[in-house]
């Protein structure tokens, strides 16, 4: 079979991206190339991508903006269905928020804004789309998607299109029904209050403010790049194990805030997973608590 010619049987050729190095697509600026890259442009044409991938045990997988992404400098051999380019409409009816999966959530803060509305202020700065803040019920000062989530248009792993209510989504810390059921999300609906449009802005630049001034944003990163163990914070084990400004290659522990690792100096995705997991042990080795990866990492070994 022709992978190639199949998938132009779904998509257009310009919906296609063969050999796409993958550091153009993520945070973190490193990682090989994918094999595809298909930028589906509706919930259609995602549906028949994953059936003709499964059918035919193509590996596949399924990426918005690439701000929780790792893939190895060995690139992936399969194919990657990015959703954040060409599904991103944001509609607003009300107190109600419609937005594709591939919606950044920086735009839907901003329009919820631009409607007087407020509740989703917490997530103006997180740099990831819909789709990946549902599946982890992303969160940021305070503020979580469970709070504003109504429900959730989604792909089965049977291959269908349901639609999930909130109560069953098993929204907890950084996970969902979502992370575990491989099931793909293609929409949301999120419900806001009416509020005063000045003091959201104000809340807003506050939140900015301190992101700015405590966040290596200079740098590309993938955010906090450890999972919170329970009873800690994964910044400051990094810092009190001495490991502030560490670096493997081109890659570093965040002078700035320890819980990042950041991109410094033109580093691969094998700086980046080496100085990782030399992180892990040494915290494990000085704290007895092991560090896991909230940063997703794709790719061949």
């Amino acid at each position: 079979m022709n992978i190639y010619e199949e998938l132009c049987k779904i998509v257009s050729e310009d919906q296609i991206l063969k050999d796409e190095p993958m550091d153009k697509h993520t945070t973190f600026r490193a990682g090989g190339k994918a094999d595809y890259l298909v930028m589906p442009s509706n919930e259609e044409q995602v549906r028949d991508l994953v059936l003709l991938l499964k059918k035919e045990n193509v590996p596949y997988y399924v990426m918005g903006n690439g701000s929780n992404l790792l893939v190895r400098d060995q690139g992936f051999k399969g194919v990657i269905i990015q959703i954040a380019r060409k599904m991103n409409q944001i509609r607003v009816e009300g107190e109600t928020i419609y937005a594709q999966a591939g919606a950044l959530l920086s735009k839907i803060a901003a329009q919820a804004l631009g409607e007087g509305l407020t509740g989703f202020e917490f997530a103006s700065g997180i740099p990831g789309t819909l789709g990946g803040a549902v599946m982890m019920n992303a969160g940021a000062y305070g503020g979580e998607m469970k709070q504003v989530i109504v429900n959730a248009c989604v792909l089965t792993s049977e291959g269908e299109i349901a639609v999930i209510p909130a109560d069953l989504m098993e929204l907890g810390y950084r996970t969902s029904v979502f992370a575990k059921n491989q099931d793909i999300i293609l929409s949301a609906q999120l419900k806001l209050e009416y509020g005063n449009e000045a003091v959201i802005r104000e809340y807003m630049d506050e939140l900015k403010e301190q992101r700015v001034s405590k966040q290596p944003l200079e740098y590309p990163s993938a955010g906090s790049t450890f999972k919170r163990p329970e009873g800690y914070f994964a910044g400051k084990l990094i810092q009190d194990a001495g490991l502030r400004g560490f670096q493997v290659g081109g890659a570093q522990v965040s002078e700035k805030h320890c819980g990042f690792v950041i991109n410094k100096d033109h580093a691969t995705a094998t700086d980046i997973l080496s100085l990782m997991e030399q992180v892990s042990d040494k915290v494990e080795a000085k704290f007895g608590v092991r560090l896991e990866p909230e940063v997703k990492i794709i790719g061949e070994k």
